[in-house]
This record gives C-alpha cells, sequence and structure tokens, in this order.
C-alpha cells in the first residue's frame, strides 16, 4: 500500500512489458466473475519482464485485486491498448499536471519527455499530505515539481489550477524563447482535467486529456467508454484515451461516469458484507 486505499502492482509479463509505452493501458480481471477494469501503465521494466499498475480501492472489483498477494496471478490481462502518449512536439517546456491517482499515467510520459530533451514541470495535487505517493520519483524525472494540496499540509495550499495559471501568464513573455511552454499534459480526476483545460484555454498552448471514462472490452466492441470530441463520438479505448482537453464535452463525459453508481454501490455493499470487511471512509 503506498497510502491509505492506493496500491502498487508489479505484475509480471514479459511479452506486455516489451511492447508497453507511456499512455498505454490494460483491461484486468482479478478474478473470473470479476470486472474488466482499465488501469493505465505507470511503469514498465522490459529487463525484468514486469509492468507496474497503481489502483485505488474504491469498488468491489479494485479491493479484489488489492487483495491478490505477492506470488498469486490475475485471472486476466489484455494489453497494452489503446494509443501511446504523443511525444513528438516542439522542444521547449512541457508541463504536466497530476490529481490525485493521476501521478502514476503521469510519470511515464513526463519521463519520456525528459528522455527527449524537454524541460519537464510537474504539478502534483492532492487533498491532503497523506494521499500523496511518488514524489521523489516524480522529482527524480522533472525539472521543477509543484505539490499542491485543499488544506496545505503538504507543498503550497492550492488547486493545481493556480500555478498552471501562473506559468502560462509567465510563458505570454517569452513564447518566443527555446524553454517556453509548448504542451500541458493533465490526467486526474475528471473535474480537475475540465478546470486544467479552462484554465489553460487562454493561452494558446495545446493541452492533452487522458480520459477515464467507463470501458467494458478495451476494443471499441461495446460502446461503453464513448465520449464527445469536438462534437464527435469518439471512444477512449480505441480513439485515446488521449485527447485534445479543449474538444472534450467535459459535461457529458463526468454525467456518464454516474451512470452506475447505484449499482456500484450496491456491488460494494454486498462484497464487503460477504467478506466481512470495513468499508473506508
Amino acid at each position: 500500500m503506498l497510502v491509505p486505499s492506493i496500491y502498487e502492482m508489479v505484475v509480471y509479463h514479459p511479452r506486455l512489458a516489451r511492447k508497453a509505452q507511456p499512455g498505454h493501458f490494460v483491461i484486468v480481471m482479478a478474478d473470473e466473475r470479476g470486472e474488466r477494469i482499465p488501469l493505465t501503465v505507470a511503469d514498465f521494466d522490459r529487463e525484468k519482464g514486469t509492468i507496474t499498475l497503481v489502483v485505488m480501492a474504491i469498488g468491489t472489483s479494485t479491493r479484489k485485486l488489492v487483495r491478490l498477494a505477492e506470488g498469486d496471478s490475475l485471472f486476466a490481462m489484455i494489453g497494452p491498448l489503446g494509443h501511446a502518449s504523443e511525444l513528438d512536439v516542439p522542444q521547449g517546456t512541457v508541463i504536466m499536471v497530476a490529481g490525485g491517482v493521476g501521478i502514476a499515467p503521469i510519470y511515464p510520459i513526463a519521463r519520456a519527455f525528459k528522455e527527449k530533451g524537454h524541460r519537464v514541470i510537474i504539478i502534483q495535487g492532492s487533498r491532503n499530505k497523506d494521499l500523496l505517493f511518488w514524489t521523489e520519483k516524480a522529482a527524480a524525472i522533472c525539472d521543477e515539481h509543484i505539490i499542491t494540496t485543499d488544506d496545505g499540509s503538504a507543498g503550497r495550499k492550492a488547486l493545481v489550477t493556480e500555478p498552471l495559471k501562473e506559468l502560462l501568464e509567465a510563458n505570454r513573455d517569452h513564447e518566443n524563447d527555446p524553454a517556453a511552454v509548448r504542451c500541458i499534459y493533465t490526467i486526474g480526476p475528471a473535474v480537475m482535467m475540465k478546470f486544467c483545460t479552462l484554465t489553460a484555454q487562454p493561452y494558446n498552448v495545446p493541452a492533452v486529456a487522458s480520459l477515464n471514462s467507463i470501458m467494458i472490452d478495451g476494443t471499441g466492441m461495446c460502446g461503453g467508454c464513448r465520449v464527445r470530441i469536438g462534437g464527435e463520438t469518439k471512444f477512449t479505448c480505441v480513439d485515446g484515451p488521449e485527447f485534445d482537453a479543449f474538444a472534450v464535452d467535459w459535461n457529458l463525459l463526468m454525467s456518464r461516469q454516474k451512470t452506475y453508481c447505484e449499482a456500484e454501490k450496491c456491488s460494494l455493499d454486498r462484497y464487503v458484507q460477504q467478506a466481512g470487511m470495513e468499508v473506508q471512509k
């Protein structure tokens, strides 16, 4: 366990580890009766043949996942899925904005940009210090690491949009500088990504968001992960998961994320009762 309710899982899968790229995700099943859960590849080690996943235990299936012990096997895992991150951007500064668990999928993308010679700034936000993780890992692969917390218990008391706006304001006077901000990446809760997008909109800097829509098969067949991008229907699993943040219909995305809330609550209550667990508030 990294912090309360958030777990790191290292999975041995040599073939997948050889193919994984920043931005890819996998679909996993904890057992034969479990849901198919999409999880972004947070890291990979081609020599060891492993990939790293970070799981927040909030529902039935994620709780099943994190109860697996060292040496246990997943019932199924398929991947890598989706399009890898687009790293071909003009040389300069890339701002990576991570909210909560979003630091995990941000990590390999930020590392890849750093390896390509970009100046990388990571803004890592959390509700409080107890939910922050991978701060040292993040700091090691960027040029500037800004931490914000809602309550001020670590880093700066602010929302991630505040330092983002400050950086973009400073960029106005340096648009022709080789180190000017060339791209913004945002990964985290949908509402956070929406407001990062609104914050960035006046500054004429491309922004990319990795979407976390409901997903079932991960191959474009079920249509469950459909999103509205620039007025067109796209599927997060095969067309994404990364999209032009300015083209996303954020209100539709957030409303669709609530589709199964009642069913998920019923499932969790039943699972917790059967397993004799306590629900963490």
